[in-house]
């Protein structure tokens, strides 16, 4: 079995019907019809607890890749950072997946720093599979539901003090909000930090705060 196929089967029920057609959005990538491959199979699903998240082709009652990519949306706080990427899917910390021109990047919402993670799609679920708590923050994830209860769609789990300005991974740290405004809310962050030497003293201007329900 391949390790696509492995991946949607650990997976909940897909978040939207069978994408008929190929995205144009797809069509700018090398990696495109390998994710559109696997979107045809299951359109859209979480897995790992919903630590993981991948988005929906398109969809008419759940957030959309898409629709997610918007500029409008979040993407175009991060200015620059987030150019010729494509966002597909997220850990549970809104940490992003997403295509670069030939390979599956990891986008590091709190910074808008990118690093290639595999060569394919494939590739990428096989580290996913191999790795999952580490590259979807499962375990976190499951030791938080288990005292809060299940994630909503569209929800993740936002440090209260941010985890690259020494915020703690743990479950006291952690709070569910809502996946736009957490990652409206990471762009301002990223934005403020940007090109700061390592170790330089950060006073951030908290502008805004995601929304919580």
């Amino acid at each position: 079995m391949r390790r696509i196929e492995k991946l949607i089967e650990v997976g909940s029920e897909p978040s939207a019907d069978i994408p008929e057609f190929q995205s144009p959005l797809l069509e700018l990538y090398e990696l495109g019809p390998e994710l559109f491959e696997m979107l045809r199979i299951k359109n859209g699903f979480y897995a790992f607890e919903s630590a993981l998240h991948v988005f929906p082709l398109s969809s008419v009652n759940t957030m959309s890749l898409e629709e997610w990519n918007a500029p409008s949306l979040w993407r175009g706080g991060y200015q620059d950072m987030a150019e010729g990427l494509l966002f597909f899917a997220e850990d549970v910390f809104q940490d992003q997946f997403c295509l670069s021109r030939g390979a599956v990047l990891r986008f590091k919402a709190e910074t808008g720093d990118a690093a290639v993670l595999a060569g394919s799609v494939e590739a990428w679920a096989d580290l996913i599979l191999r790795e999952y708590s580490k590259e979807t923050g499962w375990a976190l994830a499951s030791e938080w539901q288990a005292n809060h209860g299940p994630l909503a769609p569209g929800k993740r789990l936002i440090p209260k003090i941010p985890f690259f300005l020494g915020g703690q991974y743990s479950i006291d740290n952690l709070w569910a909000g809502d996946a736009v405004e957490g990652m409206r809310f990471k762009a301002d962050l990223a934005l403020q930090a940007r090109n700061l030497p390592n170790g330089s003293a950060v006073k951030l201007n908290l502008t805004r705060r995601p929304y919580k329900q």
